[in-house]
């Protein structure tokens, strides 16, 4: 027990399942699995300053490659960790070492960090064949333990909330950056889980509107030695280590097991927020990097086993991740863990999915990313993790990663064309508008010709890695110089437009074209077809200072500034309006795509796209490289969203118009019977959502101003008549369906 001297501790033969230390009541069972060592030790630590294990067990039983062991007299609290026993020979890709001290891959919790030195690394450091010598000093007094826990908690009856995707607005954000600067938070839970789940949180993100936090990595993850010492770190979190460990570093209570039981209650806060939790998870590659990284883990419990080596050379690892090593999905003990991590997160942390960073290496095999991989098999054909949000980010570095569009059903995926092309968009270039009719449709191009649906399309303009909106319209360049790599690091195509000046200037008109600029992103981001990311402090136009790749940058380059001026806060406000409009009309959040089919007893078609003259494009007009103004008519008889009774839901139509050209340009308002529309948003207005908003009838030259957004509702005439009638006789409020009859019908 953690706290008490044991000189000694009665073993029994115990279990080889489940994996890991697990807590039964009378005891606990340690079970690990390691195909090629020839023996193990299960080590046990007073505390967390033990520079060596007070009592060192044989563990004798082995069973299906198992090695386990069952102790009577040990408690959750308790500290320990593996020493396995083996061949040192990294030609042939065996790289056991005794005198390093192993993580349980299994761990609910991990206490303490690495205190860097040599012998943190299997090999001897500095030596002139690297990594061949093997180094036998003991690492145990520099490296994290495992803690072993007692998995109860009272849920208060909570469950995942199961919001249709469809309904979802995500908000991606760092449970540490969020709130380390919070006024409003007690300043030891600033930068917590606890924080993230404090009433003033959920106020936040309650009234801005959004449906789930998307967390950075909330794994249990390592420092890389080089970012330390160039003083930095690794703030991003994508250097996992434990799989099943909440970082403990995010919690406010302690790290001993009190971790998790944090965790769990900010996810039971802020479900019971109505919000849910989706996970950033990294299980293409772990922290012990290439050959020269440390022993800290998989690395010394069965290397071969764990990660892809080199099929010519087994000294080296295949790296599809740019990290220097790639976890091994093709052997099956290495795939159940990242299923059975999956699966502790969603029946026992109770969050509502997950997205996989670079999860084209998770598909990989020896030929290349297979849609028939083993890895999407087992999840589409599991009843627990094919019933939650499964999100890609579909990409990785190795040859064909690029898989944007190619992932199979019941995955969503961070859609890459889309970011790329509204930023072009709205950045003036030329012959973006036909894909840019894809991509405010929920990218049909993309995912219908395999049965997906809009809501596979996770629609962003900008995410934790590059530029924050603010800076997309601040910067031409990325300045990344506070990295310490000499500003080599980072994406150098951002596709970004500084108006004119590069970084923060005085001029007026530069800022108010930015200003529009940041209104274009967010209006087109939130009205298009799909499901909108938000990422944290976009809402009101946070700035990194130009560097757009942050990773390393734990300080106030990243975290919230909650000390907001007013221009903030109307931008703030606006964000919020934005995200009610679409909470409030289903036709921007359809579940099912456009099929350009007439409206039953109308002229009018489900979509529509209009010239600047008032007629629908021609097939010229959308391959022209000069055109840069198209109106949208999207149809509210049309939402495919049903109620209760399976009857369709009638929505208001809505004409948007959007010019990316610099000048403006009239566009005559469509309509073939007199009609009226009325204009609700503009973001030429400095608020976005005009005070007063205006009157025109169908006909009308309105005026579209240069690199601008407007959004007309359709007021008056037969379509509008029709809806107001229906809108009676079924004795319904508008808007006449909300996200708990959403959930109910399932669609």
């Amino acid at each position: 027990m953690r706290g008490a001297l044991m000189t000694s501790v009665r073993t029994w033969l115990g279990y080889p399942y489940p994996l890991g230390a697990t807590w039964l009541g009378n005891g606990v069972n340690f079970a690990l699995f390691s195909e090629t060592a020839a023996s193990v030790e299960l080590c046990l630590f007073e505390d967390i300053d033990a520079t060596e294990e007070n009592i060192r067990i044989p563990v004798t039983e082995h069973t299906d490659q198992v090695w386990h062991v069952f102790l009577p007299d040990v408690r959750p609290g308790q500290l320990y960790g593996f020493r396995v026993s083996g061949p040192y020979d990294p030609e042939r890709g065996l790289r056991f070492n005794s005198s390093k001290l192993l993580l349980d891959p299994y761990a609910k919790a991990i206490a303490g960090d690495v205190s860097w030195a040599d012998e943190m690394f299997g090999y001897v450091v500095g030596s002139k064949d690297e990594d061949l010598t093997q180094d036998f000093r003991d690492d145990a007094w520099g490296v994290p333990k495992s803690v072993v826990i007692n998995n109860a908690f009272d849920w208060h009856h909570d469950k995942r909330l199961g919001i249709p995707l469809h309904s979802s607005v995500i908000y991606e954000v760092h449970v540490k950056g969020f709130s380390k600067l919070w006024q409003e938070v007690p300043e030891e839970l600033r930068g917590t889980y606890a924080a993230l789940g404090s009433p003033a949180a959920i106020d936040y993100f309650k009234k801005l509107g959004v449906t789930a936090v998307e967390l950075l990595p909330v794994h249990a993850h390592i420092e890389d030695k080089a970012l330390i010492d160039r003083g930095l770190t690794n703030y991003w979190g994508y250097n996992t280590i434990g799989f099943f460990a909440p970082h403990a570093q995010y919690s406010s209570s302690g790290q001993f097991g009190e971790q998790v039981f944090e965790f769990k209650t900010m996810v039971r806060s802020l479900h019971a927020a109505g919000i849910e939790v989706i996970l950033d998870v990294v299980y293409n590659h772990t922290a012990e990097g290439n050959h020269l990284g440390p022993t800290l883990c998989f690395r010394g419990i069965d290397n071969l086993a764990y990660y892809r080596l080199q099929p010519d050379n087994a000294r080296f690892y295949l790296d599809f991740t740019g990290t220097g090593n790639t976890f091994n999905l093709l052997h099956p003990r290495a795939l159940q863990l990242v299923m059975d991590s999956l699966r502790y997160w969603i029946l026992e942390m109770h969050v509502d999915g997950f997205r996989f960073d670079l999860a084209s290496t998770l598909a990989r095999d020896h030929e290349g990313v297979n849609k028939l991989h083993a890895f999407f098999e087992i999840i589409h054909q599991d009843p627990v993790l094919s019933q939650v949000k499964l999100i890609a980010e579909p990409w990785d570095v190795g040859e064909g990663g690029y898989q944007v569009g190619n992932f199979p059903v019941l995955w969503a995926e961070w859609n890459g064309k889309y970011r790329d092309a509204v930023r072009s968009f709205w950045k003036g270039d030329e012959g973006r508008i036909g894909e840019m009719g894809y991509r405010l449709t929920g990218s049909p191009d993309l995912y219908q010709y395999n049965g997906r649906r809009p809501y596979a399309s996770i629609n962003f303009v900008t995410a934790h890695d590059g530029f924050t909106l603010t800076d997309l319209v601040s910067y031409n360049e990325k300045h990344n110089e506070l990295n310490g790599d000499e500003n080599r690091d980072g994406d150098n195509n951002n596709q970004s437009w500084n108006c004119g000046v590069e970084g923060p200037t005085d001029d007026p008109q530069i800022n108010a074209l930015r200003n529009r600029q940041r209104r274009n992103f967010l209006a087109t981001l939130f009205l298009s077809q799909g499901v909108p990311m938000l990422t944290a402090g976009d809402e009101w136009g946070k700035s990194q200072n130009g560097n757009n790749n942050a990773y390393c940058q734990d300080n106030e380059i990243s975290w919230f500034n909650w000390k907001r001026d007013e221009k903030q806060n109307r931008f703030l406000e606006f964000t919020r309006t934005l995200i009610q409009l679409r909470k409030n009309h289903p036709v921007f959040r359809r579940p099912k795509f456009f099929q350009g089919r007439r409206i039953r007893g109308s002229e009018t078609r489900d979509v529509m796209w209009f010239n600047p003259g008032g007629n629908e494009m021609s097939e010229e007009e959308w391959i022209s490289p000069f055109v840069r103004c198209v109106g949208i008519l999207l149809s509210g008889d049309a939402t495919d969203v049903l109620n209760f009774e399976g009857e369709p839901i009638r929505d208001d139509t809505f004409l948007l118009l959007i010019n990316a050209h610099y000048e403006s340009i009239p566009f005559v308002l469509p309509g073939q019977e007199q009609i009226e529309w009325q204009l609700i948003l503009d973001t030429m207005d400095s608020d976005g959502f005009p005070m007063e908003p205006k009157k025109f009838s169908s006909g009308d030259d309105f005026d579209l101003g240069g690199r601008v957004v407007c959004l007309f509702r359709l007021v008056s005439g037969a379509q509008a008549q029709a809806r107001e009638e229906s809108w009676k006789k079924r004795r319904v409020e508008f808007p006449p369906i909300s996200a708990e009859e959403e959930r109910a019908r399932g669609s």
